[in-house]
């Protein structure tokens, strides 16, 4: 990974990887203490920036590093002149090592929450005074629920009505999974460091930081070689070198040809919004493979999308024997049984760029294992656009997060897939993912999927490989979804690609 790479993709770091990336730094000749100062100082940044001069502060230390950096934003907002609480949740004996060094270095004083009455009324007169309150209590290694006495000063900060900063994340969040656990502190920014964590995207860990802001500690991208990250946040920076930027001398059939079969003459809309999506996305041409009782209602809708008329029970073979064909759709409208299963498998078999999508994917419901034998079967790249139910019908039932969910599913099955939601997770079979953030929650209506299927194929269509494909169309999705706005119907979206694409165009020229 070069160094100009290290410092621009848009890496997510799980709580382990982070560990490394500070031991590391720690291994190279920079002091635990050190890192721990300039985390502190950042927090007291933020929190600078939150509230007015001559504010209080209540600051809650748990007995880990994020109380560490507690204790030296204490420190650092006492000698700007704010009024301090800290308050801790266990006893100072407890502390040890760089936690234990900023405790000492603080030079103000500390109270402790006790169980029972005396402690909940210490909590409550010190939230009652504060006119901000610093979330230190545990970082985002978290991995157990929050239980009895924290999970009450949990509840009573927010029950506060105060604004809160979180370290790192939110107390109660699973930095690797974005998990609620049991109970968390919901606040309205977070200060975490080096680099984000996959909890900071994924939902509701999203929904819970706030405002989130990344501080640089002095951990320097190098020890990334040795950690090797593999999850992004999906954004352009991750797959700018696989744009499909057209040459002078380009013309429509340098920049491939999609084929998106339509189901019957009741269900034709979907199709036809993915044939639009692919066109609008890049595709040169793109032909709409219709049965005969939908070509008339086809023709009717379409006018630079092409139709193909299938007959006969060879019709998909027939029509990929054409090589010129280089991405293909199915799902959307399709239905769902046999004949769905049988043309899949001929599409397959011809190893071409494939889209799975809706019908297609709930057609092997029963039978998902011979699903995965196809796909891996093809010498090109096959991409699943499951939403969460389409993803419960074909793979086993799996504990964990969404992101681990993905990434197994993904090897299980041989196909990079998307994980649809309001925090879509894109996974490659190689162990690669990216989770994005930059979707509206008005995409969340019929027909939406397709456009995404859609545009997705218009980018495989161009040669854009599987994952890169994924992102870049999920994010493209996105994209046109802000650009529409409240009140956006899937119709809607194609179009808004046209107002999406010159400015990204523009972004990824400059760079």
């Amino acid at each position: 990974m070069a160094t100009d790479l290290r410092s621009t993709l848009p890496i997510l770091l799980s709580p382990t990887e982070m560990g490394q990336a500070d031991r590391l730094t720690i291994e190279s000749g920079v002091a635990g203490i050190e890192l721990m100062e300039r985390a502190g100082q950042a927090v007291a940044r933020a929190a600078f920036e939150m509230v007015s001069a001559g504010a209080r502060i209540v600051i809650l230390c748990g007995p880990g590093n994020n109380g560490g950096d507690g204790f030296i934003a204490a420190r650092c907002l006492a000698a700007m002149g704010y009024g301090i609480d800290v308050l801790l949740t266990h006893t100072a004996d407890r502390l040890k090592g760089d936690a234990l060094m900023a405790f000492e270095r603080m030079g103000s004083p500390a109270e402790l929450i006790d169980e029972g009455k005396e402690g909940q009324k210490l909590l409550s007169t010190r939230l009652g005074r504060a006119d901000l309150i610093i979330d230190g209590l545990f970082g985002a290694g978290l991995d157990r629920p929050l239980e009895g006495k924290i999970r009450h000063v949990v509840d009573a900060v927010n029950g506060s009505g105060m604004p809160v900063l979180a370290i790192d994340l939110p107390s109660g969040v699973n930095g690797a999974s974005g998990e609620e656990l049991g109970s968390a502190v919901r606040a309205q920014k977070t200060v975490t460091f080096f680099r984000e964590k996959p909890g900071h995207i994924l939902f509701p860990g999203r929904a819970l930081c706030g405002t989130v802001v990344v501080a640089q500690i002095g951990i320097r991208p190098e020890v990334l070689d040795g950690i090797k990250p593999q999850v992004f946040e999906n954004s352009p920076e991750l797959w700018r070198h696989a744009w499909p930027m057209s040459g002078q001398q380009g013309h429509k059939y340098t920049r491939g040809h999609a084929v998106v079969f339509s189901g019957p003459v009741s269900s034709t809309g979907a199709a036809r919004l993915g044939a639009a999506a692919a066109l609008r996305a890049g595709a040169g041409l793109v032909t709409l493979a219709s049965p005969p009782d939908a070509m008339m209602v086809n023709a009717c809708h379409l006018t630079a999308v092409m139709l193909k008329k299938l007959v006969g029970e060879t019709a998909v073979q027939d029509l990929l024997s054409d090589k010129r064909f280089s991405s293909v759709l199915i799902g959307p409208g399709f239905g769902i049984g046999a004949e769905t299963r049988y043309s899949v498998e001929a599409i397959l078999c011809a190893s071409r760029a494939t889209v799975l999508d809706a019908d297609a994917l709930t057609s092997f419901s029963e039978s998902p294992d011979t699903l995965f034998s196809l796909i891996r079967l093809s010498d090109a790249p096959v991409v699943l656009t499951p939403h969460e139910g389409e993803f419960a019908r074909l793979f086993p039932p799996a504990e964990g997060n969404k992101l681990a969910r993905a990434r197994l599913a993904a090897r299980l099955s041989g196909a990079t897939l998307i994980l649809k939601g309001a925090d879509t997770v894109i996974a490659s079979p190689d162990g690669r993912a990216a989770i994005n953030r930059n979707a509206p929650p008005w995409l969340a209506t019929a027909g939406s999927g397709d456009v995404l299927a859609g545009i997705l194929t218009g980018l495989l269509a161009q040669g854009v490989s599987g994952f890169e494909a994924a992102c870049q169309a999920v994010w493209l999705h996105g994209e046109a979804g802000n650009i529409v706005g409240p009140g956006l119907i899937a119709e809607d979206l194609a179009p808004a690609l046209k107002d999406v694409l010159p400015a990204l165009v523009d972004k990824l020229g400059e760079g």
